[in-house]
């Protein structure tokens, strides 16, 4: 029987919480280190959906990716949604352990395995902060269209409401790929950097993307907004797989069905519509 300081270690080996980043909020939320774990959850976000669910599994250990106290908090009370969690998490007698940055780091973290959905071959990091290697960059096996590559980085990701949004020609050919999981509009410039013809990520804001393609001349590099939940939930099969391979069958292991995104449908602008209209 492992007990969960016996988890935390084997977690720590592939995510070695040294490895977020200065600001991050990592490792154990919830949890008493003595206590057993028979069943691990995972998933990117620890919602209160999410919990419900690994209670209804009787997991032990919930391991999620985003972590659920980034910021102070002064209450723990069942009116807030935090608060809930939280609650729900101990009377669940569940342990929440957390591995964000670090995770997106590592490897066979959240970047190469975003990397991979893309199909890339000759993965390097996109840029080096605080000494750390963040996103990937690298080349596909031959060159595409834009639009087929959206298409192919559709298909291979999880399943979101929203889908994929793309700035760019959709005949223009493409074959060398940056990529960032999660909020990456701060990598533009190292996008540029590594002569990339297309830039994976999400959480584009307009501003800064428009800039981007303002710099780009409406060149490269073309821009694809994967979402940031589809953009690295395509870890979770990943790190299943690696922990089942250090703790085999003491731990049984789940990853969550649940999509976390927060948006659930769009509605296709009607055509000729604009300003003023």
């Amino acid at each position: 029987m492992r007990t969960l300081a016996d988890v935390v270690a084997v977690i720590e080996e592939l995510y070695p919480p040294e490895a977020a980043q200065s600001w991050d909020q990592v490792g154990l939320v919830t949890g008493d280190p003595a206590q057993q774990v028979q069943r691990l959850h995972l998933a990117l976000d620890p919602t209160l959906a999410v919990i419900e669910e690994a209670r209804a599994l009787g997991a032990d250990l919930l391991f999620t990716h985003h972590p659920l106290l980034m910021r102070g908090v002064h209450s723990v009370a069942t009116t807030t949604a935090k608060g809930a969690s939280i609650t729900n998490l101990v009377v669940g007698d569940i342990a929440l352990y957390v591995a964000h940055t670090n995770a997106d780091v590592a490897s066979r973290g959240v970047a190469e395995a975003l990397a991979a959905a893309c199909g890339l071959d000759v993965i390097e990091p996109l840029v080096i902060e605080e000494g750390r290697p963040m996103g990937r960059v690298g080349e596909l096996p031959e060159r595409i269209s834009l639009r087929e590559f959206a298409s192919r980085v559709s298909a291979a990701l999880p399943p979101a409401p929203v889908g994929l949004r793309v700035a760019g020609d959709p005949e223009a050919q493409v074959c060398r790929v940056a990529v960032s999981g999660g909020a990456g509009d701060g990598f533009f410039g190292a996008a540029r950097a590594v002569r990339a013809d297309v830039y994976v990520t999400a959480d584009l804001r307009h501003h800064p993307a428009l800039e981007a393609r303002e710099e780009g001349r409406g060149g490269p590099p073309f821009l694809i907004d994967a979402g940031h939940w589809a953009s690295e939930a395509c870890w979770l099969t990943w790190a299943a797989d690696d922990l089942r391979e250090r703790l085999g069958e003491d731990v049984e292991i789940t990853v969550s069905e649940l999509c976390t995104d927060p948006w659930t449908f769009t509605v296709v602008a009607t055509q000729g519509a604009g300003p003023g209209r």
